[in-house]
């Protein structure tokens, strides 16, 4: 039993050496919150245990170091006094805060390796984070103006991007709400997609509205909107033109092909009888059988019925703007509607297990040209999401 008890101490001994360890190897490396956060969560456990005694000290000398780097750094960003130190200066008091936050739970704490409690000069940061946070804000919605005021998509596009931020800090700040939503639709590339069918033959009202129905796409995307009707005030840059050019309807065809089956099956079994005709018995009296095999066939009609459908033509890309094509990308889709099934004449024990398949199925009405240019419609519309996903602005 003392055996165990000592193993149990060298292996907790040994734990808490090497957490101390990196604790120091944090604080010696300048990674203050690291070792802090460490030494804080040993202590959290139980403070007064004497294996956690060293993250004490290690505890105090990381809060000092940090926090004389953090007030130094905030002395040069204050003198210096930019737009973008404002975000840094804002943080660097929230990050002080968190610190003395986390460590005064613990407090007070007793160092046996020092002799005495740690010593922790905590200050009060309200008006300074206030402060930071009011300069912070400002300094965002200046900086959210400036990128409005250029006028360009990318421009709005960062303007949105600031303005979410400024609301994350101080929400329903002033006019941001308005003004994000006036980014946002300013740095949106609005797409104009029309249907065009030059094929000469009738394309089915749903399969226009389910290849323009954008919202069935998945193609999200937060800076582009694709529109299939015109919406006034807007501004489109880009056009897209799905174009049909031919649709090819094969005829109805029914063909039949008969196969004659044969097979060599058992048919029950007869008695074995010697020269005069009498049964042959075992050794038990039984009457000794013998199998009998019979050549049984059939005549299979295998009918089979098949319409076909190709759809073909382009995806065009125009800048609106300037009135000039920029790509265009072939897309066409092949639909074929086949059934097959089968009859037979003759003794079904000669058919295939393919055969006996064919017979649960019967004749099935052709579909009408409208259904066949839908379904291949159906293969064009991935393929058209295909080509907006790989072109996405």
């Amino acid at each position: 039993m003392k055996a165990l008890y000592l193993l149990l101490f060298t292996a907790l001994f040994s734990i808490s050496c090497n957490s101390v360890k990196r604790t120091q190897n944090f604080v010696s490396q300048g990674n203050y919150d690291e070792a802090i956060e460490l030494a804080a969560k040993k202590l959290q456990k139980d403070k007064g245990a004497k294996e956690y005694d060293a993250h004490i000290r290690l505890l105090e000398e990381a809060f000092l170091k940090a926090k004389d780097e953090d007030t130094r750094r905030l002395v040069f960003l204050k003198k210096e006094n930019s737009a973008a130190g404002a975000k840094e200066i804002y943080y660097t008091y929230l990050d002080l805060e968190a610190r003395q936050n986390l460590i005064r739970p613990l407090l007070p704490l007793y160092s046996n390796e020092m002799g005495r409690n740690a010593n922790f000069v905590f200050s009060d940061y309200t008006n300074d984070l206030l402060n930071a946070k009011d300069a912070y804000i400002k300094s965002l919605y200046q900086e959210a103006i400036v990128y409005m005021q250029r006028n360009t998509k990318q421009d709005y596009r960062s303007a949105f991007n600031v303005l979410c931020e400024l609301d994350e800090v101080q929400p329903n700040y002033k006019d941001v709400f308005q003004l994000r939503e006036d980014a946002h639709f300013r740095g949106t590339d609005f797409v104009f997609v029309t249907l065009n069918n030059h094929t000469g033959q009738f394309i089915p009202f749903r399969l226009e509205q389910d290849l323009l129905d954008f919202n069935t796409y998945g193609l999200d995307n937060l800076w582009t909107e694709y529109h299939s009707t015109r919406e006034n005030g807007i501004n489109y840059d880009l056009g897209i033109d799905l174009n049909f050019q031919t649709i090819q309807l094969s005829p109805e065809r029914i063909s039949d092909r008969q196969y004659t089956r044969t097979q060599h099956i058992h048919d029950g079994y007869d008695y074995k009888r010697d020269r005069n005709g009498n049964i042959v018995r075992d050794s038990l009296g039984n009457p000794i059988k013998i199998d009998r095999f019979i050549d049984v066939s059939a005549m299979v009609t295998i009918t089979t019925q098949q319409k076909s459908v190709f759809v073909g033509g382009t995806v065009v890309y125009k800048d609106l703007n300037k009135r000039q094509q920029l790509n265009s990308f072939p897309i066409s889709s092949e639909f074929v509607f086949e059934n097959a099934f089968a009859t037979y004449r003759g003794d079904e024990r000669a058919l295939t297990g393919e055969d006996r398949r064919l017979l649960s199925n019967g004749f099935i009405p052709f579909p009408n040209n409208e259904q066949m240019v839908f379904d291949a419609g159906q293969d064009i519309k991935e393929r058209f999401k295909e080509i907006l996903r790989d072109n996405s602005l």
